[in-house]
């Protein structure tokens, strides 16, 4: 069968296998429209079912997780883990709690983190986790209860050699402490690898609070830096004010770039002279305010609801959550100046959106390329563990800002390979692709 028809063929066959699902299938779209053109040259790829069988989760869990509020009500919620993919390595992806998540969200995100960990050059497989537990407003009590819950059901499946859970959109460094602190109650011992992103004084690396943000900024730099440009001087759009888009717009400050805009899921702020950034980290970090909060401290302006991508900048940063730039925002960031985007957040560009960005003059970084820097800094706090060493602030970042330079070395240099210089987008899916299909068919059929 030709490549096409067949490749056509086997995307309906996904489409019906998992129903309902819209995140994973617009990642399985975009991976599969990639690979059409490797299949082609390197037809050996279409062999031993292997499309297929990495499409398809090697393992997926759901599981119920009971936890009792402070006023003595019973609450349940539901616990996913989706192990997708360990040819290269044990599972490695983050732990995600927003009411959004269900199975399809979970399998899409484990599903791009097989290429993204691939990217790292650092031996590990893909898997992501979650719940649809939303923490806001709770307690500390309350998520502790929550997290040990959850830990009770999901301790069976991880350890340093099999499955390495870490922090992701509402799991950040306390719910990783009450998380490891049960599953150290549960196993009796003290495995330091089987959580990435824990405290500096139990196991965790420095950088890993700043790596998403930083490697995101190094590897758009890296981009800038082939086209002639570089942040000294640039106006750029971060959206979000979470982890990724703090640190983020912390770096970009640091190279001499100006953050003209950020934003929550409320509203954004214009900051047209910077982002004051020490009170933005007091604000959403230490306070776990809303933006608006930060704009009356800072004396800038706050618009509710609007649109973030209206900002003249020459730069976007989009560091939220998946698809929250279309493609009308897509056109809109064009017409106003801006010539690089770059994925902080796991596919926050629509299909429709990436699809204008690779066939207009604006270069755009995907994310499984882009946001690699938090999954390796969590690889590096891995080795940390493994060695029972402890590395310096200087070393670990330095190690970071190679990874990221070398993944858009790599993801440029294979869409040149295969005639579509400037596609990162196809070069991040066909360089990640290859490094897991090479390692699948060397050790068969499994």
């Amino acid at each position: 069968m030709h490549i096409e028809k067949q490749i056509s063929s086997y995307y309906d066959m996904l489409l019906k296998r998992n129903a309902g699902e819209p995140e994973f299938h617009q990642a399985l779209s975009e991976v599969l429209d990639s690979l059409k053109i490797v299949l082609n040259k390197d037809p050996h790829y279409a062999d031993y079912g292997l499309v297929e069988r990495l499409c398809e989760p090697e393992r997926q869990l759901i599981f119920r997780v009971p936890w009792t509020d402070d006023r003595g009500n019973v609450c349940v919620n539901r616990g996913f883990r989706v192990q997708f993919n360990s040819a290269l390595g044990p599972y490695k992806g983050g732990l995600r709690f927003h009411p959004s998540v269900n199975l399809g969200i979970i399998k899409f995100l484990g599903f791009e983190q097989i290429f993204k960990n691939s990217l790292t050059g650092l031996p590990i497989g893909g898997g992501k986790g979650g719940s649809d537990f939303d923490p806001k407003g709770k307690s500390d009590a309350e998520i502790m209860r929550f997290c040990q819950s959850f830990m009770t059901e999901l301790h069976r499946y991880i350890g340093e050699y099999q499955d390495v859970p870490a922090g992701d959109i509402g799991v950040g460094g306390r719910e990783i402490g009450y998380l490891f602190g049960q599953f150290r109650r549960l196993e009796n011992r003290h495995e330091s690898g089987v959580l990435t992103g824990k405290g500096l004084s139990w196991g965790g690396s420095l950088v890993r609070t700043e790596a998403t943000g930083y490697g995101l900024v190094y590897l758009t730099a890296e981009m800038m830096k082939t086209h002639g440009e570089s942040f000294n001087g640039a106006k750029v759009i971060v959206s979000g004010s979470g982890n990724v888009a703090i640190y983020a717009a912390e770096k970009v400050q640091q190279l001499g770039g100006t953050v003209v805009a950020m934003s929550d899921s409320a509203g954004y702020v214009e900051t047209p002279n910077g982002v004051d950034i020490e009170l933005l980290k007091d604000v959403k970090e230490a306070r776990r305010e809303r933006i608006s909060v930060y704009a009356q401290e800072a004396g800038v302006k706050y618009y509710e609801g609007g649109n973030i991508w209206a900002t003249p900048a020459d730069v976007a940063l989009p560091c939220a959550t998946q698809n929250e730039l279309d493609v009308d925002a897509a056109r809109l960031l064009a017409e106003n100046g801006v010539r690089y985007v770059a994925e902080g957040a796991n596919m926050p560009c629509t299909a429709e959106a990436a699809h204008f960005f690779v066939g207009s003059q604006v270069k755009f970084a995907p994310g499984k390329a882009a946001n690699a820097g938090g999954v390796a800094t969590s690889a590096l706090e891995m080795q940390q563990n493994a060695s029972r060493d402890s590395w310096s602030f200087d070393y670990t970042d330095k190690r970071l800002h190679e990874i990221m330079s070398n993944i858009f070395k790599n993801i440029d240099r294979t869409a040149r390979e295969y005639d579509m210089e400037g596609d990162y987008v196809a070069g991040a899916n066909i360089a990640g692709f290859k490094k897991v299909a090479d390692a699948m068919l060397a050790q068969g059929v499994v």
